[in-house]
């Protein structure tokens, strides 16, 4: 029997119980151990380097990230958007909804960097975000896109829907719900209230989730979509 600690739910029954999340201690994740985690080239630890000095900057002019979490880059940053990679290391195109900061948009088109194929659109209704955004993919010359629109008005072909601190369960299903066809899953870096997420947003919507822990916190988890959502009939 598999040791992982995922917790499964099934879509029509409703979520399992969920026990509570330990609150130990986040581990402190430096350069040194970014490097020992994700494997990062030299290459993309200096565009790491350079989006970190450019998200600072901008930060100072537009609400981008809280900035008491800017000197936890490398953890709180970097590895929480870098872990997804383990978790479909064969896909090529990836949606962020809500991208913002680009967490985990940038640091995911950082990492495919130079890979055959390999596309993130970043997806942003806020245009002064979106102009932060084209200003890191054009620094760094980044395999993405940028989508100055709601996510729930486009629709791309992508193998991966991601998203972090976008919404609510209940409102980022209905984002996402024009990107998720069926062949495609979702990847959703949530925090330690996702199952009361999960609980609120099945009176909205039908769909099945399994959730993952998080690498970079141990109160956060991972929530994996792989099928259709449906919105319940009122």
């Amino acid at each position: 029997m598999s040791s992982t600690p995922t917790v499964a739910e099934n879509a029509e029954n409703g979520p399992e119980k969920i026990g509570p999340v330990a609150h130990s201690a986040v581990p402190h994740i430096d350069e040194a151990e970014f490097v020992r985690l994700s494997g990062a080239s030299p290459a993309q630890i200096e565009a790491l380097r350079v989006y970190r000095y450019l998200l600072t900057d901008w930060n100072q002019r537009m609400n981008l990230v809280g900035p008491a979490t800017l000197p936890d880059f490398w953890g709180r940053h970097a590895w929480d958007s870098a872990q997804l990679i383990s978790l479909a290391p064969d896909a090529l195109t990836w949606a962020d909804l809500g991208a913002g900061a680009g967490l985990p948009g940038i640091v995911l088109a950082i990492f495919g960097k130079g890979r055959e194929g390999f596309e993130v659109h970043l997806v942003e209704s806020m245009a002064k975000r979106c102009r932060f955004l084209e200003a890191v993919v054009e620094a760094l010359d980044l395999p993405a896109l940028i989508h100055n629109d709601r996510a729930e008005n486009l629709s791309r072909d992508v193998d991966i829907v991601t998203a972090r601190a976008c919404a609510p369960m209940t409102r980022l299903l209905g984002y996402a719900k024009p990107w998720l066809t069926g062949a495609n899953q979702a990847l959703f870096l949530k925090g330690q209230d996702v199952a009361a997420e999960i609980e609120a947003a099945r009176e909205a919507w039908r769909f099945e989730a399994e959730l993952l822990p998080s690498t970079s916190d141990p109160r956060g988890r991972i929530v994996r979509l792989r099928n259709k959502i449906h919105a319940r009939r009122s």
